[in-house]
């Protein structure tokens, strides 16, 4: 099996013929969520998009890659010991690192690490258990990592090409994500699917992202140095 049976599959119905769908309804949710917000409250906000709209966009962004992951493991629920800890790992440690970074640049290094180890932890918990209790405590080791790793690194290159450097985290980060997705494809060619999320599932929890890391960004407390 190699990567284009994988591609391929990307366009065919069942589990990751969904991927694609669930990162373009992810994006619409949060796209639309942030429109609204500025429309009646953002745009008032002295300088509003240079101070924060990179990095709200590139968070919203980070959303859409790291849930079409999340769908994926919670359609076969159960994996292998070892797959199972990779699972709770990668999405563990991803989604602390961006949340925890593109926070920290706007409110510092401990409300990033704040923020980054809330989302990476839960997320890594929650999908770590997948394989049981190793595959928690990968995640949630992981989650906790991340986010305070994410923060570091922002805040360490906050004056050296900092979006330069937002820019290439992502790019390595949504390699790695998609290396996931291809791990948990390989892993369960003929497993039969046990459970289907709606669109709604991938909505719910766009809109509750990017309404707390919208809240955050902007109305959140911030460092001293960033005050």
């Amino acid at each position: 099996m190699n990567f284009k049976e994988f591609v391929k599959s990307l366009s065919k119905e069942g589990v990751e013929g969904e991927l694609l769908k669930t990162i373009f309804i992810s994006l619409l949710t949060s796209f639309m969520i942030l429109g609204i917000f500025y429309f009646f409250r953002l745009r008032d906000i002295e300088n509003f998009i240079p101070k924060y709209g990179f990095f709200l966009f590139f968070g919203i962004l980070s959303y859409a890659l790291i849930l079409p992951s999340i769908r994926q493991v919670r359609a076969y629920k159960e994996f292998p010991c070892m797959s199972g800890m990779m699972i709770g790992m990668t999405i563990g440690m991803i989604a602390g690192f961006l949340p925890g970074f593109f926070v920290g640049a706007t409110n510092g290094m401990f409300w990033g690490s704040v923020f980054g180890m809330a989302i990476g932890i839960f997320s890594g918990v929650w999908n770590g258990k997948c394989c049981g209790v190793m595959g928690v405590m990968e995640g949630m080791m992981a989650g906790f990592m991340g986010g305070l790793m994410g923060a570091m690194t922002a805040i360490m290159m906050f004056n050296d090409n900092l979006k330069a450097a937002g820019i290439i985290v992502f790019a390595i980060s949504a390699f790695i994500m998609i290396g996931l997705n291809f791990m948990i494809f390989k892993e369960t060619r003929g497993a039969e699917r046990k459970h289907k999320d709606g669109e709604l599932f991938v909505s719910v929890l766009s809109f509750v992202l990017t309404i707390l890391t919208i809240l955050m960004i902007v109305y959140g407390p911030r460092s001293i140095l960033l005050q």
